[in-house]
């Protein structure tokens, strides 16, 4: 076969493809919308509505699914691997890797995220692109790093496409592990960072109002906060974000 036409080059050329956001097929030949077709096509509408009444009669299933899976994890290594073997999520199945955690597992403090970008899918860690540069910075200006005193999660654990925000139904699958997550890792205190992560922890969204305000995510003490790649966009907000760092500081010092 010429090697310009090989599997590795036609799926590069797929993937630049869905990067630059192609995600629809177009066919050589034009089709005119107006014209009268000689049948009557079937109705289709039923059998989508049946198609998606199907998908939502799945979720109780994949929801007690994902409960058994994440009660039945003893140890984080049982709970990436519960969540490698969970097959109810979709996004599962346009992703590279699995980006379960990374720093230090049983550290005071753990940031809990919203989902993967492109860096994060390619290397199977959180937080490792232009956003995660920023928030190393940001935990460094508190004497804090994921080498030495910080655990690391995103609330999904595969990138959603075109890195859109994952459907509630998908987030709600997440609420099982993510809670199993907290109790395994056992921090004093969790920084929910974005709306996708308050959603999951609170049951709410609205970050500008939620953010350095203390609440309890799963029985722990956490703060929201504005995410890195919205810091990255908006530079007024880092005067915001470096208040709720010092929050943070303060309640690992007991003085907050």
């Amino acid at each position: 076969m010429d090697s310009a036409l090989d599997f590795h080059g036609l799926r590069a050329l797929l993937q630049w493809q869905v990067e630059l956001g192609i995600d629809e097929a177009i066919g050589d030949v034009p089709v005119n919308r107006y014209e009268t077709p000689a049948a009557a096509p079937k109705a289709a509408a039923p059998a989508v509505a049946g198609t998606a009444q199907a998908h939502l009669a799945e979720v109780p299933d994949a929801l007690d699914a994902a409960r058994r899976a994440a009660e039945g994890a003893n140890d984080l290594e049982a709970l990436r691997a519960a969540l490698a073997s969970y097959e109810h999520c979709e996004l599962k199945r346009g992703a590279r890797n699995l980006v379960f955690a990374d720093g230090v597992p049983g550290a005071r403090l753990m940031i809990i995220g919203e989902a993967p970008g492109r860096e994060e899918d390619r290397e199977g860690r959180p937080f490792v692109g232009r956003a995660g540069q920023m928030l190393d910075r940001m935990l460094a200006a508190i004497g804090m790093n994921r080498k030495e005193n910080v655990y690391i999660t995103n609330v999904m654990p595969w990138r959603p496409p075109q890195n859109a925000d994952p459907a509630p139904n998908d987030i709600a699958m997440m609420r099982p592990f993510m809670q199993r997550h907290v109790e395994l890792a056992a921090p004093d205190v969790v920084i929910l960072v974005g709306n996708i992560s308050c959603q999951a922890a609170l049951d709410t969204r609205g970050i500008t109002k939620l953010r350095g305000t203390w609440t309890e995510a799963w029985g722990k003490p956490a703060l929201p906060m504005f995410h890195p790649a919205y810091l990255l966009r908006n530079s007024a907000a880092k005067r915001a974000a470096w208040a709720d760092l010092l929050e943070v500081q303060a309640r690992l010092k007991g003085t907050a």
